[in-house]
């Protein structure tokens, strides 16, 4: 089978190489080339523990404090608010538990998925050194907002997510040294990996597909139509003809799927991060700041402090005043840590109004499959997205119940 996978993201490479293994003629097309995005860019985490979706019930509560500073963890972007709306009510329905708790099980079924599937990759082509098995703690500033928590991390355990309570300022201490003193309480989950570097680790897996005979083209991808029993691309003006199409362009993909008549909520929510070069601190496990919205993660032999929301959209200008501010609060948090020498950053998240990927084939064509919108777990879902679209493209029964994950669920809000 001919089938063409659009982007050359974690998403677009994993994919391309568990159908490339399965013997068929796979072509990579992107614009810019291997892991240019927000597969370069990101954490780096495989946040396997990380079932409790973005919407959660309450949340349009805590918004309005958030939005009040221009630089703290969620930003809206004024000129941008009124072509964000539709999606924001869309994301507001989501919170509400009706619909959270199953976004829960959803979540829980596709990490255990995409965790065995992770483990079979890097035994198949022997890439443990790129991991770190270092775990993960959620710090919280205190002891009420840990206690807030609880009930999800309960939640999180009941989908298989093991965690350990630290409580007290010792036990905090024991896992990860010099946080600042405020700090006593959070939450360490031992089966969140990262990897080395986000960028190497998608670059072998392409280098790993080229061996195997796979193609990757820089081209500009404009439009998707069926003809037949053919699915089309058009790209740079000329037209591919393939068997099979799989969309995997990230924050840009509902551009495309809509060239097929398919409307998809999808939004960007825009990642800002410094990368400090080796020796800024001693870390010695993943930290996410649970109050703040970021995180503080080896990257490479640097640290990389990053993370935060705003939904900007794909064209206003990057911020780099909300790298500047993550940065500054990483220093109050570690303050052994040196912040200079940094490199900053903004990428693309692509992110469903409720917090799900769309793993699905298109409504329009059945030559068409759609991998996008893991907002901020591309990476931790890929492989197992991988193996999903495999059984997509080849008409298998896939290993979990996709049907949350279909590309029609859009068509009520209410």
């Amino acid at each position: 089978m001919k089938v063409i996978v659009i982007g050359a993201g974690v998403i677009g490479v994993t994919s391309a190489l568990a159908l490339r293994r399965e013997g068929h003629d796979v072509t990579i097309l992107d614009r810019e080339g291997v892991a240019a995005g927000a597969s370069q860019g990101n954490a780096g985490a495989f946040a396997f523990p990380g079932v409790i979706p973005v919407a959660t019930p309450g949340i349009v509560l805590k918004a309005p404090k958030w939005l009040l500073d221009p630089l703290g963890p969620l930003s809206i972007p004024p000129r941008y608010a009124l072509k964000l709306a539709p999606w924001l009510v869309r994301f507001w329905r989501a919170s509400w538990r009706d619909r959270f708790e199953p976004t829960v099980a959803a979540h829980g079924s596709l990490m255990a998925h995409s965790s065995r599937a992770l483990e079979a990759l890097v035994q198949r082509y022997g890439l443990e050194s790129h991991l770190h098995r270092e775990g993960q703690i959620d710090v919280y500033d205190s002891e009420r907002t840990y206690r807030e928590s609880l009930p999800f991390w309960d939640l999180a355990a009941s989908h298989g997510v093991e965690h350990e309570r630290l409580e007290g300022r010792n036990a905090l201490l024991d896992r990860q040294a010099g946080l600042a003193a405020h700090f006593e309480y959070g939450v360490f989950t031992p089966s969140w990996l990262n990897v080395y570097d986000p960028k190497i680790w998608v670059q072998t897996l392409a280098d790993l597909f080229v061996q195997q005979g796979g193609k990757i083209e820089i081209a500009s991808v404009e439009a998707l139509r069926t003809d037949q029993d053919e699915a089309v691309v058009q790209a740079n003006g000329t037209e591919h003809r393939c068997d099979r199409v799989v969309l995997a362009a990230g924050a840009f993909s509902h551009r495309l799927a809509k060239t097929l008549g398919d409307h998809i909520p999808l939004e960007t929510e825009r990642g800002y991060n410094t990368t400090l070069p080796q020796g800024a601190f001693d870390l010695t496990t993943f930290l996410t700041f649970a109050d703040h919205g970021f995180v503080v993660g080896r990257s490479g032999p640097g640290i990389r402090v990053g993370g935060a929301v705003e939904l900007g959209g794909l064209e206003l200008p990057a911020n780099m005043k909300r790298a500047d501010a993550l940065l500054q609060k990483a220093k109050k948090f570690l303050p052994d840590l040196d912040t200079s020498g940094g490199r900053q950053w903004m990428g693309f998240r692509p992110s469903t109004p409720d917090c799900k990927p769309v793993i699905s084939i298109s409504p329009s064509s059945p030559s068409v499959i759609y991998a996008f919108g893991h907002g901020h777990l591309g990476l931790t879902q890929s492989v197992g997205t991988s193996e999903l679209v495999a059984d997509l493209v080849l008409g298998r029964t896939p290993s979990i119940d996709l049907a949350p994950f279909a590309a029609d669920r859009f068509s009520k809000i209410f």
